[in-house]
């Protein structure tokens, strides 16, 4: 991560971790506002993002919504968040401080540095897996995984706690659905790496990874067991 101290245009003094509010910590809620506005909602707050969905920080920083939050804060979410969901650098041309989230967007972000997944290259996982719950189990059963309003289906390496694994999965997800990747590459379904390594993919025409795609179910909680396919 490419990070500049100093700059920014923002005097503003971080407050420490811990608020008021709830008593949330004022990191989580950072994490959460920038999440928002990264992902989804830059263009409703007024904030201008780039092709490849970045914004200048300290236009962030301007937005009322951020205005008790320093650029120290912003750099320390940023360096400590444990699914690294977002990246710092420099513009290439002014220098400016720039923000983006990693994926995760529901709005169209055209230059995310996507790297296509190759059927039969060393980077190709035998199988990938979504997170969800199990109350979701009937209907991904019956109609498969769908992106729903976001621009790809997110797939993790592996389970929460395994060896490598950072990101792509909530950890109080009680679902787990193992997809076949080289099934679905063989039927021109496109999977892509992210910048911190979730497998990230549109699906077929219709959003979705069909259910024949699946290679096995596993209920996460209060203790793993196997679940039928069909």
């Amino acid at each position: 991560m490419d990070s500049a101290k100093g700059g920014g245009g923002s005097g503003k003094r971080g407050r420490g971790r811990r608020g008021h509010r709830g008593g949330e910590d004022r990191d989580v809620r950072l994490s959460k506002s920038m999440s928002y506005a990264l992902r989804h909602g830059a263009s409703q707050m007024g904030l201008q993002m780039g092709t490849d969905g970045f914004l200048f920080v300290e236009d962030l920083l301007a937005h009322p919504q951020f205005h008790s939050y320093s650029l120290e804060d912003v750099e320390r979410v940023v360096a400590t968040n444990d699914k690294q969901r977002f990246k710092l650098c420099t513009h290439p041309e002014d220098g400016r401080l720039q923000i983006r989230a990693n994926q995760g967007h529901s709005v169209q972000v055209v230059d995310l540095e996507l790297k296509p997944v190759m059927a039969g290259s060393p980077d190709c996982p035998a199988e990938a897996v979504h997170g969800s719950y199990l109350r979701n189990w009937s209907s991904i059963q019956q109609q498969g995984l769908s992106r729903m309003k976001r621009t790809h289906i997110h797939l993790a390496q592996g389970l929460p706690g395994e060896d490598g694994i950072i990101s792509g999965m909530r950890k109080d997800c009680d679902l787990a659905v193992f997809i076949d990747v080289p099934k679905a590459l063989a039927d021109g379904i496109k999977f892509f790496w992210s910048e911190n390594d979730v497998l990230l993919t549109e699906g077929d025409a219709e959003g979705k990874i069909q259910p024949k795609y699946f290679s096995r179910a596993l209920r996460l909680r209060p203790s793993r067991s196997i679940l039928p396919l069909q």
